[in-house]
């Protein structure tokens, strides 16, 4: 059965706060009235929902949502569809174990988008906010062929990147292998004679920083290898706290070239999540809400959060979102004039339609100038390795 937390009164009026176990959230009222307590607020218990599990493909995940959608669009019970989908051969055990356990809690009494929380690593943050929107605007079915549809996307996107990215990375990877067993095995021959060199009138500065590098890598790999874990463990603490959660997606958006597709791509989640919460009939603030968070970034994140502050005081939405920044110029003028139109629901599914379509060639063009960009730079440092061995070896020639 789901925990949920409680905050109630007893017979004295002293105010206490608990955890219990219950079917349902009537289930868990009615055991605390049997203790004579008077229940103030019960929700599922936020602490105790995450669980730890292994990692489902994209693939899979959009197949399961598409086939949630079709099979409770076809009429199909949600129970039944949950036990059918539990049952695929085809899915992942993984996943097959997740779909059962988010079963069993839904019969017992709990939200099915509340289930899926539990799970982290398998649903993420958007399809949550989707599912919960659905589930609370009646439009479910939409919601799940909303998100198979972004995940979809998203793993044709990353196929594309990973297969533009493999023959540059496998040729940098090759060359910085390359260039390793240069600094270990090739330089060090060349010590004697630039101990001759350097006494006769020194060594190019090119030439002492590769004599260097060579000796640090030589003697002290195991420091380096150390340092670089090191850095690799903090750095990936600090972007697990909410302050470098919110600086890594600042970071993101302010990229050279990929900044804008990161933020396009996430305005354009928040556009589309909106304009169907409000064509679906749920209220401005709760579809804001909703939508910030599965825009997937921070700062775009608190950035609605504000302006649906104003938007309570009656300030416009248009308005806001050009306060923060952090909205191309396009957007927000669009967002105006449809406000003043009061077609703020279709037009947000239009922006997201475009800032899509602009932003896959805009990524695309980005990927092939990758290539050519790492080629480069291993370029430059073979031909920085070799620059240093040969100049003081021409400079003492033309001394001769």
């Amino acid at each position: 059965m789901p925990d949920f937390a409680y905050v109630a009164r007893d017979l004295t009026g002293k105010s206490i706060a608990g955890t219990i176990s219950a079917a349902s959230v009537r289930d868990a009222a009615t055991q605390l009235g049997s203790k004579s307590l008077f229940p103030i607020s019960i929700q599922v218990d936020k602490t105790k929902q995450v669980r730890r599990t292994g990692r489902v493909s994209g693939v899979q995940m959009a197949s399961f949502y598409g086939q949630m959608a079709s099979l409770l669009r076809s009429g199909v019970p949600m129970l039944k569809a949950l036990t059918v989908l539990s049952q695929q051969s085809g899915s992942s055990k993984t996943l097959r174990n997740v779909i059962s356990e988010v079963k069993s809690r839904v019969e017992e009494g709990e939200s099915l988008p509340d289930a899926m929380a539990r799970y982290p690593r398998i649903f993420n943050d958007m399809a949550v906010n989707m599912v919960r929107a659905g589930t609370e605007g009646g439009f479910l079915e939409d919601a799940l062929e909303r998100v198979s549809g972004f995940v979809e996307q998203q793993e044709e996107l990353k196929g594309k990147t990973l297969g533009a990215l493999a023959y540059p990375v496998f040729v940098m990877g090759v060359g910085l292998v390359v260039v390793t067993v240069l600094l270990i095995f090739f330089v060090p021959k060349f010590e004697g004679i630039f101990q001759n060199l350097r006494k006769r009138g020194g060594l190019p500065v090119a030439t002492e920083l590769l004599l260097s590098i060579s000796q640090i890598v030589q003697n002290y790999w195991w420091i380096v290898l150390g340092v670089i874990a090191v850095i690799v463990l903090v750095l990936k603490n600090y972007l697990e706290t909410e302050q470098g959660k919110n600086n890594a997606d600042l970071v993101k958006i302010k990229t050279p070239l990929l900044g804008g597709v990161f933020l396009n791509l996430a305005v354009a989640r928040f556009c589309r999540v909106l304009g169907t919460l409000l064509k679906n009939g749920v209220p401005i603030l709760k579809s804001l809400d909703i939508s910030r968070n599965a825009a997937g970034n921070m700062v775009l994140s608190k950035a609605i959060e504000n302006a649906s502050t104003e938007i309570q005081a009656g300030e416009r939405l248009a308005k806001q979102l050009e306060k923060s920044g952090h909205f191309p110029p396009t957007v927000v003028e669009m967002i105006a004039v449809a406000e003043e139109s009061n077609t703020l629901d279709t037009v947000l599914v239009t922006i997201s339609e475009n800032l899509e379509r602009t932003t896959f060639r805009r990524l695309e063009t980005v990927i092939r100038l990758v290539e050519p960009m790492m080629l480069l730079i291993l370029a430059g440092l073979v031909m920085f390795v070799v620059l240093a061995l040969m100049l003081p070896v021409l400079n003492s020639a033309n001394t001769l």
